[in-house]
């Protein structure tokens, strides 16, 4: 297991809009938190969240990684998102901190990001 190639391979997949290929990465139990917007917990919450955001943006997402560390079981990256919603490309800066289990599966995702930079303000 790899922390480090896991949560590459993951980011990777937000390009396919693949969301079965997208939710394979997380454990049942899997807590993803966007800090400015409330957690989601489990599979289904967190399938239903990702769906809204492949709906506003059927191409997929773009996860620019631009540095990327591991210590350990924990990954934090620094990416640039790219994404469109109604004909509007948008490139938004986020820093992600990832908590991969012994299984090799996501079991925490916390984004952190400004919400006027990902509305395209």
């Amino acid at each position: 297991m790899d922390p480090d190639r896991i949560v590459r391979d993951f980011c990777a997949a937000w390009g396919s809009a693949n969301l079965d290929t997208i939710m394979d990465a997380f454990s049942e139990d899997a807590v993803y938190h966007n800090i400015p917007m409330a957690p989601t917990k489990g599979k289904a919450e967190i399938r239903a969240f990702i769906e809204g955001f492949l709906k506003m943006s059927p191409k997929g997402i773009d996860f620019e990684i631009l540095n990327q560390v591991a210590a350990g079981r924990v990954v934090f990256n620094e990416r640039i998102d790219t994404f469109e919603n109604e004909g509007k490309t948008t490139a938004a800066p986020v820093c992600g901190v990832f908590e991969v289990d012994d299984a090799g599966k996501i079991a925490a995702w916390r984004d952190y990001f400004d919400m006027g930079a990902f509305q395209g303000g």
